[in-house]
């Protein structure tokens, strides 16, 4: 029987399934959107609305009970970090803070940053003001991950509609008919590449046509005027 026991286990012992919901629960907080498989996600949802929750409260009482929750650590770092490309520092979701704000010593640590129960407590819980509940979505994507072949999942934060938006994967039929629409849309394209262009001046209304052909002078029949010469020949 179970008794007192709660949740997914993960096959993972309390402390190591405690440390994971908060690394994941922090990743989503400092990059808006993270990617795991779908039985982590559904663990870890309702762990982040709780902390979001009472975040948005805003007083003393609210960071320290957060403090307890998730480990306070220095958020943002790979900002200012050379080694990280360009393109993963991108984040649509909240505002990077200036390079000046962050500070490493001589060997490479950082020594100062944002912190992120600050970061919770200012932007997200901004964020959700207006909002009652649901502050995360799970988004299935066509994706497996490689050794056991799992499902992955993108946990993201809502209300970021402007953002990067990812779509899960298509049915089969939808996907037969996507591709019938682009077969269709090609051969239309080549058949009206493969006709002439007709210049629209150098066209003739049809009223115009009828009175040229009406006017034009009838021509004398040739097998007739052959035969009438065969005639006259013979007769003389």
């Amino acid at each position: 029987m179970r008794h007192r026991i709660h949740g997914k286990q993960l096959c993972r012992d309390s402390e190591h399934r405690t440390a994971m919901l908060r690394n994941l629960a922090a990743g989503l907080f400092e990059h808006g959107q993270i990617e795991t498989t779908l039985p982590k996600a559904k663990a870890v949802q309702p762990f982040v609305e709780k902390i979001i929750t009472i975040a948005k409260r805003g007083d003393l009482n609210a960071r320290r009970r957060i403090e307890q929750l998730i480990n306070d650590r220095k958020i943002h770092s790979w900002v200012a970090d050379p080694n990280v490309p360009d393109a993963a520092k991108q984040n649509d979701f909240f505002d990077l803070p200036a390079e000046s704000d962050i500070e490493f010593n001589r060997y490479g640590d950082v020594r100062k940053a944002p912190r992120l129960v600050q970061h919770i407590m200012t932007q997200v819980a901004s964020k959700f003001a207006d909002r009652d509940g649901g502050y995360t979505r799970i988004v299935k994507i066509a994706k497996h991950r490689l050794g056991d072949g799992t499902d992955l999942v993108v946990l993201q934060l809502v209300g970021e509609e402007e953002g990067p938006q990812i779509g899960g994967g298509d049915s089969r039929r939808r996907t037969q008919k996507q591709r019938r629409r682009d077969f269709a849309a090609k051969v239309l394209a080549s058949t009206t590449a493969t006709e002439a262009p007709v210049d629209e001046a150098s066209r003739v209304a049809p009223e115009v046509v009828e009175e040229v052909i009406e006017q034009a002078p009838e021509t004398p029949d040739v097998e007739a005027a052959s035969d009438d010469g065969e005639a006259d020949t013979s007769e003389e």
